[in-house]
């Protein structure tokens, strides 16, 4: 029988399939096939629904405090967007802002914990949030972080290489005459098309290793390899509810970061939370009770 591809949605999710398998294959095998491996659920849309609901009503409960915690987000978006429109930076200010997603997971073990407790029936304070910073977490979250600070790096070099190739290297006149060459021209428009086809790789493969990978190492004294395995394999169990998920990661945070970044402070603490909740409905450890 001749081998068909399919619609892009399909083909997607079956490529997503065998690469996952290769590079999960890869990861276990890496000092840790005398490591327990968690169990992981398939879930459906409404799961996403109900970790979503549940993001909301940590958010409401911690309110002030998980606020604090995650000021520092815009305001760092802030200096990034100041730091691009500089004219011969205005190339890279939306690669930029919204390449600065990437780093996310790490930002948001704080409110894994907080939720975490918030689950178990402990009184939460912001004051928590900081016990997450404990001997077994920080030395894979640094790793997971310098991890994600790569893909940022290289996300930026291939946006500043995509503009280069369709538009040439000429430093605009100003951030509002780029703006213009972008969306009336031929060059602007591939340009557009290509950054958005490699930006979603970046953006797939940031949400494939570290969607439960993150909430786990502050969760576990598990490793990164393990961690990241268990992302990779949820993620090939579940393909559509976790691209969906991807999705709403994305609308939420482009949404977030209209009005100067500042909605991020609402957003991020939800998406955090929510992740935790996500997690939760995804994996369970063998010889312990399900969520």
């Amino acid at each position: 029988m001749p081998k068909t591809i399919g619609n892009p949605l399909s083909f997607g999710i079956g490529a997503l399939g065998q690469g996952a398998r290769s590079v999960e294959h890869g990861i276990e095998t890496i000092g840790s096939h005398d490591l327990t491996m968690p169990v992981v659920r398939k879930i459906t849309l409404a799961d996403l629904r109900i970790a979503l609901r549940r993001g909301v009503a940590d958010f409401a409960a911690f309110r002030t405090d998980v606020m604090f915690l995650v000021i520092a987000y815009p305001i760092v978006g802030l200096l990034i967007a100041g730091f691009a429109f500089n004219a011969a930076l205005a190339p890279l200010l939306f690669p930029m802002a919204a390449g600065f997603a990437i780093l996310g997971p790490v930002a948001c073990v704080g409110l894994y914990e907080m939720s975490k407790r918030r689950e178990m029936g402990l009184a939460v304070t912001w004051g928590d949030a900081f016990y997450a910073a404990r001997s077994h977490v920080v030395g894979p979250m640094l790793t997971l972080a310098l991890y994600l600070v790569l893909l940022f790096t290289v996300w930026v070099f291939f946006a500043d290489m995509i503009h280069e190739a369709t538009m040439g290297a000429a430093v605009p006149a100003s951030l509002t005459a780029f703006a213009t060459d972008v969306f009336t021209t031929s060059g602007g428009w591939q340009m557009i098309v290509i950054g958005m086809a490699v930006g979603f790789v970046f953006a797939l493969v940031t949400l494939v290793t570290t969607f439960v990978a993150a909430p786990m190492l502050a969760d576990r004294p598990v490793g990164m390899p393990v961690a990241i395995a268990t992302s990779i394999r949820a993620a090939r169990e579940n393909p559509v509810p976790v691209l969906v998920w991807g999705l709403i990661v994305a609308v939420l945070l482009a949404l977030g970061s209209i009005p100067l970044f500042l909605g991020l402070v609402v957003v991020l603490p939800i998406l955090g939370h929510a992740t935790w909740h996500l997690y939760q409905r995804l994996v369970f450890w063998p010889g312990e009770a399900q969520a």
